[in-house]
Parts: C-alpha cells; structure tokens; sequence
C-alpha cells in the first residue's frame, strides 16, 4: 500500500473558528502532516488513498515519451446492464491489475500487470462499482482482500484467489440498509454506486448512495466496517439527526424523511493525520427546496472527519441550501504549501462552480479569504433560497461561468443559433447561482460542468495542481407536479405555497451533436499552488468532425478523461472527442505524444511498473458522453483496458 514516511516535525497550531468551518480538537488534529510520500504504487482508486493521480515513477520521461507503444490490451465485451460509459480507474498491486467488466452481470478480474494475461475471475450478480476498488493487506501481508459494492452489498474478495470472503458479514457481504437508523429502511432500494471507499488501517468507510434522485430518497451517511469482519465502527450522519451539530439546518417536520448530502464521487484520506475528507452532494430534492428551509447541512460540503472514530473536526459548506445540483464532485487533494517561510498542510476542494476552496487540512481555516457574495433571489412560489454564497478570492476561476448570445457556437446552423438566441433572451439568466424557476433558468456551469469526479491532479513534490474543465451550460425549468404520489412523498409538503416540482434539465444538445456554447468546451488548467497563479490554461484535445474540417483547438466536447501526473513531469490525458490519449509536459502543457483510440477514453490513466517496466493504462470503449449523435466514425462493441509502455529494448 501506499506508505506514508514520516518527513516533518509535530508543530503546534492552534484549531480555529473559519469562516464557515467548524473546528474540534481530533486526534493527531494539531500535528503537522508527513510531506515525503512514497508514490510509487497504484493500489487505490486514484493512485490510492490520498486521491492524487501522481505516480513517482519516471522511466517514462519527456526525452523517451515519444516511444511509448501499446503493449497489450484486454477486451472485457459490451456495455450492458445500466452502466452509462467505461471509466473504471483500475488497482494494481505486486504486479497485478485488478479491473471490471461491466457486462451485466459484472466481472471481477485480476490480470498480470505486465502482459495484460487473465489470472482468475469473479462473476456476481448484478452490479459492481463502475469507477475502482478498494484494497486491504495485514501487516505481514499473509492477508490481502479487495472491497466491492455489489447490489448494495458490501463484499470482501481474496485477492489472491478471486473468491468471496464467507466470514466478511453475514452470507458473505453486508447491506448497507442494515445501519440505516430510518424505520422505514427495509423500504429503501438497495444502495448501490459506483463510489468505492477507501481503507483506513483495519477499517474499509463507506460513503451511502441517496438512493433515489427525488424526494423520497435515504440520508447517504458514511459507514465505517471493520476489514475482516464487517462489524460496524461508527456512523457519521450527512443528514443531523436530532441533538446532533447541523439538526436546525433543516425542518423539524418530517425530519427524518430528508435525504441527499450524498459523497457519490469519492473521498480523500490523510493516514498521518487520521482524518477523512468527504466532499458532498446536493440535498433532495435538488432543483426546489421550499419544503427544506435552511442550509441543510451537510449537503454541498467538505467534512473531515476523525478516521478511527467519525466525529467531526471541522467543515465547510460550499453551496448553502443548494438549488442548482452543484455538488462537489471530485476527491479533495492534499498538498504541502510553502507559504512565508512556513509549510502549511491543505486540503483543496475542486468544484463544478469553477473554483478551488483551499484549507488547512487540520483545522479547517481557508488559506485565502472565502466571502459571502450576494446572488439573486428565487421566484418558484416556496422557495426561500440563501441570499448569499461562499465564493473564494483567490484562486482565479478556471471555468467559464457566463452564457450569453455572444458566446453561441458558431458552428451551429442558423435555425439551431436562433432557438439558442430566443431561449436566452427568454430564460432567467443572472450569472452564477440564479435560481431555477418556472420560465426557466439558463446554469452556467451547468450541473454537469466546471470539474467532475477523477479530473484533478496534483504534483506533490513541485506543488501543482491541474484540472480538467468541462465548458457547457444547461437550461432547467420548474414544472408544477400534481401527482398524489409526489406530494406524498415530498417531506414537509404541507406548507404554503410549497408543491413538488419537477425540473426537467436540458444541455441543449443540437441537431449536429454539438452544444450551444462556443468553444473551448475543454481545457486543462495548471496551478502554483504555492501562490495559487494559473501556469496555463489550454484546450483540451479537439472534435473529430471539426477537425476533419482544419478546425482544432476546441476542446473535446464533455470530456470525461481525467489527468495523471508523473514525477517526470508529463501529464497523461485521454479525451473523447478525437479518441486519443496524450502525454504533454506538465510544465507548459505542450504535447509529447498522442495515440489514436479506437473508442472514447473516459477514465484516469494509472501508472504502475510490472516486470521493471513502467506502463500507462486506461480504460477505453463506446463513443464518450454527448457524442451519439455526432458524425464520428463507428467505435468497436466492446470495452478494453489498453496498456502502453516503452519498448523493452528501451527500458
């Protein structure tokens, strides 16, 4: 695993009241943190626990990149089953990969790392997590098991062997409704995403679904087990109950019906402090919340947490009372700022609104000063939306957040540039954080927007940070539902003027496939984090039907590909749109080398060394989000994992 070296000195610092961020003393809460990390294993979703996408490997350099060759691939068959895109992020150990076919039922699968040959298989029933695996050896390394959640069953497998663990809870996995404190759990569907966890020590924590995507869906707590038996370590609560910090955030009435505040992306540890950070999601329902008075805490945050008891040290809510499904959808990262001639531990919180929320990872205190803005006001009948938002003053954004006519596509045809033009002249359209409402409300970022889960990156050692950016808008309207059903469900629904709504959201896809906003619809932006300066900002690949065209430069159209950085300074990024993967100098984003893929590449390349070799793999299949219905050539039936390397001869 990845082995944290102690490098620092404990120092005394003080916990602190921040703005928005509540501290308490934790455990390991006011030491300094290790800054010397061995990253040279891939044996997490990301690289590992801490979330980085950063491999210390460097046989692959910027003077040899240029060789780099498909050494194998593994072809795990069709999409099937529900699975929307082939992201899965795969856990190498010792040599051997560990990956998923998501064909319905869904595969486990270990290969060896170095010639991509199949060691064993474990077939389930149903569904398994779509974006990795989490990895778990004794001290003596005798025991070595892999973490999976299959139809909201949490499951332990010999990763030696492939098979199911019988003695990891009862008949062999655990349901995660089972700790549920609602009565009405055995109501609530099976919770299962594609979130999963991270082991800390001898615990495997688990972040819960909301279980549905409207009113009547489950508080998405955070569960704590322990790795051999599955017995249950602590709960932590995204939704207060009562006598709990953040309970008068919400409506006494039907308070335990309230749902959402979900981590459905994944979460980030720190093993030197003994602290979790869990980026959270929206409150349900997310597009109305008249019946939800308050900031609904712990939606829209980031929360740390004590790793070996689950309380609380310190939070900060990025989006109060969330309207616009603006979750925060990406691993936090952890740095080590050199900052007036001291080291300060942070925590950074990407966000789909187009900002980096940085904090001292112990206590919570921002690096830079985040105010509270005024933001327009809501008009749905109900709604009593926040009058105002936290928004940093420092780092510069990195997304676009504006939409007007003059920023429409201009490779668009007439009528498509019309309907554009009308419906921003029509709709609300105030800047960031206008409220949805019934006319319709134009989102800039969209909810799909800004960054997205696996789309940051950090450099440990040079202190930077680089970030993927997904540039489209979204049109979101309020839609009265008069179902019986819909008021029934809703919680607290009998309050004046307050009614379900449904919010049908639009991205406005046009007749050409493209969406209506102008390019660059991709960039990849660079950070010193140490300042917070942008290096660069650059587009991020381009479209295949432009390009055919002499058209390049765009970006790739709702990219999904996320970065990997390497301590040779060469970041590996794949993107749909042209179906390559890049390998570019971190340092000024210029491009070392690119390969043509025969499908979308929508995962994070990881970095790994089987057999003295360093390989890149990603996974690779079907034609990437939002490009159905784009003059693309055909992309083969089934999914693989491809893994390139330099030539043996090279090595």
């Amino acid at each position: 695993m990845r082995k944290w070296i102690a490098g620092v000195s404990a120092t005394a610092l003080a916990l602190c009241l921040a703005t928005g961020a509540i501290a308490q003393q934790a455990d390991g809460g006011d030491r300094a943190p290790a800054n010397v990390i061995d990253y040279k294993t891939w044996d997490g979703y990301l690289g590992g626990v801490d979330s980085s996408q950063y491999s210390a490997l460097d046989q692959i350099n910027k003077s040899n990149v240029n060789q780099l060759e498909l050494a194998w691939e593994f072809d795990v068959g069709p999409l099937r089953g529900g699975h929307y895109g082939f992201r899965y992020n795969p856990t190498i150990v010792d040599g051997v990969m560990y990956v998923v076919a998501p064909n319905a039922p869904d595969a486990l699968i270990a290969l060896d790392g170095a010639t991509g040959k199949e060691i064993w298989r474990t077939t389930f029933e149903g569904r398994i997590g779509n974006r990795g695996v989490s990895y778990w050896e004794s001290k003596d390394r005798k025991e070595r098991r892999l973490f999976v959640l299959n139809n909201g069953r949490l499951r332990a497998v010999d990763a030696t062997t492939g098979q199911i663990i019988p003695g990891f809870g009862p008949e062999g996995g655990i349901d995660l409704r089972d700790a549920l404190s609602r009565e009405d759990r055995d109501k609530v569907r099976p919770l299962q995403h594609d979130n999963p966890g991270r082991v800390f020590e001898d615990s495997i924590i688990i972040a819960l679904p909301a279980g549905n995507y409207d009113y009547n869906s489950s508080p998405a707590d955070i569960h704590s087990y322990d790795v051999r038996t599955g017995k249950l370590n602590w709960v932590f609560h995204m939704v207060p109950e009562k006598g709990e910090f953040g309970y008068e955030t919400w409506p006494e009435k039907d308070h335990e019906k309230f749902g959402g505040s979900h981590n459905w992306s994944s979460f980030t540890v720190d093993p030197e402090l003994g602290m979790i950070y869990i980026p959270t999601g929206a409150p349900r329902f997310d597009w109305y919340g008249g019946n939800r008075e308050g900031d609904n805490l712990f939606a829209n945050s980031i929360v740390a947490l004590n790793a070996r008891t689950g309380e609380r040290v310190w939070h900060f809510q990025a989006v109060h009372h969330d309207l616009w499904d603006y979750d925060l959808p990406t691993s936090p990262k952890l740095l080590t700022l050199r900052r007036d001639g001291q080291e300060i531990p942070v925590v950074i919180q990407p966000t789909k609104m187009g900002w980096l929320l940085v904090f001292d990872r112990r206590t919570g205190e921002p690096i830079w000063p985040i105010p509270e803005v005024p933001v327009p006001t809501s008009t749905t009948p109900g709604e009593k939306a926040s009058p105002t938002q936290p928004i940093p003053s420092w780092p510069p954004h990195y997304a676009r957040q504006r939409f007007t006519e003059e920023d429409i596509n201009p490779y668009l045809n007439d009528e498509d540039k019309a309907k554009v033009r009308e419906l921003l002249r029509t709709a609300r359209n105030e800047g960031l954080f206008t409220p949805v409402s019934t006319q319709g409300t134009i989102l800039m970022p969209s909810e799909n927007g800004g960054a997205n889960f696996g789309m940051v990156s950090v450099d440990p050692v040079r202190n930077r940070l680089f970030i993927v950016v997904r540039n489209y808008p979204s049109f979101v309207r309020h839609i009265p539902n008069n179902n019986a059903a819909a008021k029934e469900a809703m919680p607290n629904s009998d309050l004046e003027n307050v009614q379900p709504y449904a919010s049908p959201f639009d991205f406005m896809i046009q007749s050409n496939g493209m969406v209506p906003i102008s390019p660059p619809w991709s960039t990849i932006t660079a950070y010193d984090m140490n300042s917070g300066n942008m290096l660069y900002q650059i587009p991020n690949g381009d479209e295949m039907q432009l390009a055919a065209k002499g058209i390049t430069g765009t970006g790739s159209q709702a990219t999904r590909g996320g970065p990997t950085v390497t301590a040779a300074d060469l970041l590996f990024v794949p993107t749909p749109g042209d179906r390559k993967l890049r390998a570019r100098d971190a340092s000024t984003g210029q491009t070392l080398w690119e390969y043509d893929l025969p499908a979308a590449g929508e995962g994070t390349p990881a970095v790994y060394e089987a057999d003295g070799r360093q390989f890149v793999v990603i996974p690779v299949g079907w034609e990437g989000q939002f490009h159905q219905g784009m003059d693309t050539p055909p992309v083969p039936e089934t999914m693989r994992y491809m893994a390139f390397a330099l030539p043996k001869a090279a090595n």
